[in-house]
Formats: C-alpha cells, sequence, structure tokens
C-alpha cells in the first residue's frame, strides 16, 4: 500500500486507504467516516482527516475537487476518465481508453509546456435516471450530498 514507510504503520490508515481503494467510486472524507464508523468506533473525522493527508503525502491517494468545493479521493494510480452525475454529484471512474493523442495535439495550439490532461465527462446517472423514468424518489441521499458540498480543514 504505502510507497513510502517512514510512517509507522497503521490499521486505521490501511482501512481508510482500503475503503478509498474499494470500487470507482470516489469518496469524500466524510464518506470514508461514515463507511467506517461502524467498524472503528473510536474513529473520529479528524482522525480521517489526518490519515488522508498523510497518504496525500505519501502518494498513495489522489484529492480532487470535482466542483461543490468537496474533495474526493482516488487511489487509482494509472491515467482514467471520469463520469460526474449533475443529478446527485456521484463521480465514478469511467472506462475509456486514454487518448494520448489529444495531449500531442494540444501541444501544436500553444506554447505552453503541456504534461498532460484531464477529461470529465458530465450527464445523469443510470440511478438518477431511472429513478426519474419510474417518478421514485432519487435512491441517492441527496441531503447528505447538499450538506457535504461544505470544505473541510
Amino acid at each position: 500500500m504505502m510507497k513510502s514507510q517512514k510512517r509507522r504503520k497503521s490499521r486505521q490508515r490501511e482501512m481508510i486507504y482500503e475503503t478509498i481503494m474499494s470500487g470507482v467510486s470516489h469518496p469524500t472524507a466524510q464518506d470514508v467516516y461514515e463507511r467506517l464508523k461502524r467498524d472503528i468506533p473510536s474513529l473520529s473525522l479528524g482522525n480521517v482527516y489526518r490519515n488522508i493527508s498523510i497518504l496525500l503525502q505519501e502518494g498513495c491517494i489522489r484529492g480532487e475537487d470535482f466542483g461543490g468545493g468537496t474533495v474526493r479521493y482516488d487511489a487509482g494510480a494509472e491515467a482514467h476518465y471520469h463520469f460526474i452525475c449533475k443529478r446527485c454529484n456521484d463521480v465514478d471512474d469511467f472506462a475509456m481508453p486514454i487518448w494520448k493523442d489529444l495531449t500531442e495535439t494540444a501541444r501544436r495550439f500553444t506554447s505552453h509546456r503541456i504534461h498532460g490532461h484531464t477529461l470529465r465527462f458530465y450527464g445523469v446517472c443510470t440511478s438518477c435516471a431511472a429513478a426519474e423514468a419510474t417518478g421514485r424518489p432519487n435512491p441517492h441521499n441527496h441531503q447528505k450530498k447538499e450538506k457535504d458540498n461544505g470544505t473541510h480543514s
């Protein structure tokens, strides 16, 4: 897991890393906390942020604000694109080959030194689309998503 073993191993940190790593969703610190609180009753949100900070420093995970001011975390080491639902704000990895020619093409249009690119697709996720089509309430907890769109220190 850890690229740098300078810090003491921590079971909490391992579980936080595993939670971020599991699946294609990009959890917020609050999401990680809520998923682990049952298994680690002594866990605090502050512990989650401190351990995420260590994982970021060690290069084990990346953090990115996909809009809304909340950082989401990703343990995917390989380059990949993202899909962002405009209804529930979920962020998922998008399984599409990286368009390497895009970076080369962009270099021809500028004198800036371009090192790479990111690409995001926006739309409505299958869960939200199904809820819209049937008139049922959305399966996502929108109240939590809206509340969690604030930044954390």
